[in-house]
């Protein structure tokens, strides 16, 4: 019996001590946003996500855990890792909607879609959703700062985005599918003027005409003698 009263007595005080040591060990919160200031200033982003990450999950209520969750974004974004980054920042924009950094939160969203663009011969969902998202920005914020940089960015969305039509209809054109080309270079013409193929598609645009006008002409018949 007095063995097991000395067993559970020392059980008690390993578990005790382990709960001390690791509550000596627990950093406060003004202690993790400068580890992950420092970590973040220094580029080392994955240790500066570790920093924030324990701020924002242990002290949830702290007036630091607001910049926890934005630099969270900012570090995946760094890392180039755009996925996390924009699932970071439509989190915050969630969370904090009349938050001042909004505006710069959704031109991030658009500027991790619009950093994995790809060329025009590849899909184009990333400079669809990149635009979208400018767009977004523009609407809300007009007079913003970031409005104003999203606004460049939308130019380069539209030439990829006309690119790619422009480049599909030329595929189809090639292969005598001229129904398949109008669609594309119509596109071209009426969504994407003026960043770079709409007088090229316009040209293509006339010729399907041509090529489709002449298919449904019905065949000649020999005159008989």
């Amino acid at each position: 019996m007095k063995r097991l009263l000395l067993a559970c007595v020392g059980g008690l005080l390993i578990v005790t001590g382990c709960a001390w040591f690791e509550s000596k060990e627990e950093k406060s919160a003004q202690e993790l946003v400068q580890d992950g200031v420092d970590y973040y200033e220094a580029g080392k982003y994955k240790k500066a996500v570790e920093s924030f990450e324990k701020l924002r999950d242990w002290y949830p209520f702290s007036r630091y855990a607001i910049l926890a969750e934005l630099k969270i974004a900012d570090a995946y974004f760094n890392l180039e890792s755009y996925a996390d980054a924009i699932f970071a920042y439509e989190e915050f924009e969630q969370l904090h909607p009349r938050n001042e950094a909004i505006p710069y939160v959704i031109y991030r969203i658009g500027r991790s879609y619009f950093n994995q663009i790809d060329t025009i011969d590849r899909d184009q969902s990333n400079a669809a959703e990149a635009l979208e998202t400018y767009q977004r920005l523009v609407q809300q914020y007009p007079e913003d700062a970031y409005a104003g940089m999203a606004r460049s960015d939308m130019v380069a969305c539209y030439q990829s985005l006309s690119g790619h039509e422009f480049y599909v209809g030329l595929f189809y054109y090639k292969n005598k599918n001229y129904k398949a080309a109008r669609v594309r270079f119509a596109t071209v013409v009426e969504k994407y003027p003026d960043v770079g193929h709409h007088y090229e598609a316009l040209t293509y645009l006339a010729n399907c005409e041509s090529w489709i006008q002449s298919e449904l002409q019905p065949p000649k018949v020999p005159s008989t003698p």
